[in-house]
């Protein structure tokens, strides 16, 4: 499912996940996961409100615990207990975004850093919830339009500090951003650090057959217009090209087992695809470039499984686009026993692995299998 994101006047946690709500995320899971996080003293709710003539949902986060400063090791923590496992992985993302953003800024370890205004209750409970809804709606791809900056200035915890603020600004690298006559904050935070998590790509609308759309209001009042974010749902078209992010490093100090670990890790780390290629360095030195193909989503998290486990000093990051052909599966036996076969518009190919259980089974040649399985098969070049 792809969810595009229009922010007509900015961006900010509450508004996404207002819009997601809307667009028809049900609360109940995402409270559940808030809930799973331990995080006491908070009540999410939802309310339709109308801005300008336009019909929006709007979140509010009733909190009993006044504290608005936790480091952000604290809050991580926290998140990293949300349900499901993927919810997990997006907020602590978000979270660790959030943190490096802060930490470059004051000169600090990021898990270290106490956030002064991003450490109450509502930061976690956006981003757990966020998480939750895209997770509940089946979103794997969010596209983003440009994202509208405003000016002046916006108080803080250090004093007054230009708008967009630091933060802000170091969350957006790589983000596709326009400037705006809106005074103030308009992209937040945590609304930048999201998209940062979610893996956002920035265009107009994707070619996608529209589902539904979403509207979720800020709180802030705008004078000629109404402070709203909308999010469109839609399927991809068949045959539409897929963002994907590649990583690459290159190593030359790893044995050839530990690289087949390695590309093992990744795969089961939920890599779509990943191998090595053998390469010549600078002063002739033998290497490899070790390549990642991912999710625009995933790429953090596997990143930090390459650095963890080669201990490489750079990683490379392309976004790029794959095309994926229609495809589909039948299953046939070969002496009993069962055997994929995959059909793509060009020819259909046997599973290896099945191939190899059968082979080893029944005491066969696994070309010999193979040509028997094909034999069975309702159309080999379908």
């Amino acid at each position: 499912m792809i969810c595009w994101i229009n922010p007509f006047t900015g961006l900010a946690g509450d508004m996404l996940l207002a819009a997601l709500l809307d667009a028809g995320a049900p609360l109940e899971p995402v409270r559940a996961a808030i809930r799973a996080t331990g995080l006491d003293g908070w009540e999410l709710t939802a309310e339709h409100v109308t801005d300008h003539g336009l019909t929006a949902t709007r979140v509010h986060v009733h909190v009993t615990d006044p504290a608005t400063e936790r480091r952000a090791a604290d809050l991580i923590a926290l998140a990293s207990g949300a349900t499901p496992e993927p919810v997990a992985e997006f907020a602590v993302a978000a979270l660790r975004a959030i943190a490096d953003a802060e930490g470059r800024i004051h000169a600090a370890d990021p898990a270290a850093v106490h956030l002064h205004e991003l450490g109450g209750h509502d930061t976690l409970v956006d981003i757990v919830g966020v998480a939750a809804a895209l997770h509940t709606l089946g979103v794997d791809d969010v596209v983003c339009a440009p994202l509208p900056l405003g000016t002046g200035r916006v108080n803080s915890a250090h004093g007054l500090i230009p708008a967009p603020a630091p933060a802000t600004l170091a969350l957006l690298e790589g983000a596709e951003i326009t400037g705006t006559d809106l005074p103030g904050e308009t992209v937040t935070p945590t609304g930048a650090a999201l998209l940062r998590a979610g893996g956002a790509r920035y265009s107009a609308a994707p070619a996608m057959t529209l589902r539904t759309t979403g509207y979720g209001a800020g709180t802030r009042r705008l004078p000629d217009r109404p402070n709203v974010v909308t999010v469109t749902l839609g399927d991809r078209l068949p045959g539409a090209d897929e963002p994907v992010t590649v990583l690459e490093t290159n190593v030359d100090d790893v044995t050839g087992e530990l690289l087949g670990y390695v590309i093992a890790r990744v795969l089961d780390a939920g890599a779509l695809d990943a191998w090595a290629t053998p390469a010549v360095m600078k002063k002739g030195r033998p290497a490899h470039v070790l390549s990642v193909l991912t999710r625009p989503q995933d790429a953090d998290r596997l990143k930090e499984v390459v650095f963890a486990e080669t201990g490489t000093l750079g990683i490379r990051r392309t976004a790029t686009t794959r095309t994926v052909a229609p495809r589909d599966f039948e299953t046939v036996e070969v002496g009993g026993l069962p055997v994929r076969i995959k059909h793509g518009p060009h020819g259909a190919k046997p599973e290896h692995d099945d191939l190899a259980a059968a082979a080893v089974k029944l005491g066969l040649p696994l070309r010999a299998v193979a040509e028997r399985a094909m034999r069975r098969s309702s159309g080999g070049g379908r």
